[in-house]
C-alpha cells in the first residue's frame, strides 16, 4: 500500500509530504507507518516504511537524514542520511539536492521550510518545550547560514495536536508567561473551565518572529483523526504503552 501524505501549495517546487499513518506495514498500535527507529516496533519493516516514504515523494531509498530529538533548540546542517549515525537534532536544514530532512511527530508539529531561491530547506520538530526554547529560531539561522533568506522563506506546520484537545496546567502557563507575557494569548478556556493552549498559533508566530513571513498551518489535528495520525497524548489517555510517529520530510529540487 503506497504510503498517504499531504502536500502544501507553498512548499513547491520542493519534494515535500506530512505522512500520515497510512500505508505502511507495521501492526498493532503501530499500524500502519510507523517511521520511529527508536520504537520496539520491528526495526526492519519501519526502516521498509521509511524508505517507502522517501520513494514516495520521488527520491531514491536511503536518501533520508533525521536526528535523534530531544525537544531541544538544536538545529544542524544534513549533507546526507544513514541509520546508524543520527545525530542528537530536533532539526536539520540542507542544501544538497537529493537528500530529503525529515522529523518525527505525533502531536508535536512538524514544521517543513523551503527557500527554493537559494536552493535551502529545512525540517523542524517544534513540541512547545523546543518551540518555547527556540527550535524554530535555531532553524531558520541555520538556512540563512546555507544561503537562504529570511524574507523568502515559506514554512508551513503540519499535523499537529490541536487547541481543543490540548489540555494543560496553570504551571504550564506560568512557564510561557515567565518568558513573555504576550504568549498569555495563547491560552484559553473551555466550556468547563479546563485550560488549553494553541500550539499550531504558537508555531506560527514564532515563524513570524523568526522573519518567516508566509507561514501557514495545514489544519489537521493529530489527536482527533485517529484513522490517519499517531497521538501521544491519545494513547496516553487510554493507556496505551506504544504508539508511532509519523514522518515529515522535504528536499531541494
Amino acid at each position: 500500500m503506497t504510503p498517504e501524505f499531504l502536500r502544501s501549495d507553498a512548499l513547491e517546487p520542493c519534494p515535500h509530504g506530512f505522512f500520515t499513518r497510512r500505508g505502511g506495514a507495521s501492526g498493532g498500535h503501530y499500524a500502519e507507518l510507523n517511521c520511529a527507529l527508536r520504537s520496539s516496533d520491528d526495526r526492519a519493516v519501519v526502516e521498509a516504511n521509511r524508505w517507502a516514504a522517501v520513494e514516495a515523494i520521488g527520491l531514491d531509498a536511503g536518501s533520508l537524514a533525521t536526528g535523534i530529538q530531544s525537544h531541544s533548540a538544536t538545529a544542524i546542517k544534513a549533507n546526507g542520511g544513514t541509520v546508524a549515525a543520527m545525530p542528537s537534532a530536533d532539526a536539520l536544514a540542507t542544501s544538497t539536492p537529493g537528500i530529503a530532512v525529515g522529523v518525527l511527530t505525533a502531536d508535536c508539529q512538524p514544521v517543513l521550510l523551503s527557500d527554493p531561491s537559494a536552493g535551502v530547506v529545512a525540517a523542524a520538530h517544534a513540541g512547545w518545550r523546543g518551540a518555547l526554547d527556540g527550535i524554530i529560531e535555531s532553524t531558520v539561522l541555520r538556512m540563512v547560514a546555507l544561503g537562504a533568506e529570511r524574507q523568502r522563506i515559506r514554512a508551513v506546520v503540519g499535523p499537529s495536536i490541536s487547541m481543543p484537545n490540548y489540555e494543560v496546567g496553570e504551571e504550564f502557563r506560568a512557564e510561557f508567561l515567565a518568558k513573555d507575557k504576550s504568549f498569555g494569548g495563547f491560552f484559553g478556556q473551555d466550556s468547563g473551565g479546563r485550560l488549553r493552549f494553541n500550539l499550531p498559533a504558537f508555531g506560527l508566530e514564532m515563524l513570524r518572529r523568526s522573519g518567516v513571513e508566509s507561514a501557514a498551518w495545514t489544519g489537521h489535528c493529530t489527536y482527533a483523526d485517529e484513522a490517519r495520525f499517531f497521538s501521544y497524548r491519545r494513547g496516553r489517555h487510554r493507556g496505551e504503552k506504544a504508539h508511532g510517529l509519523q514522518i515529515s520530510m522535504i528536499a531541494v529540487r
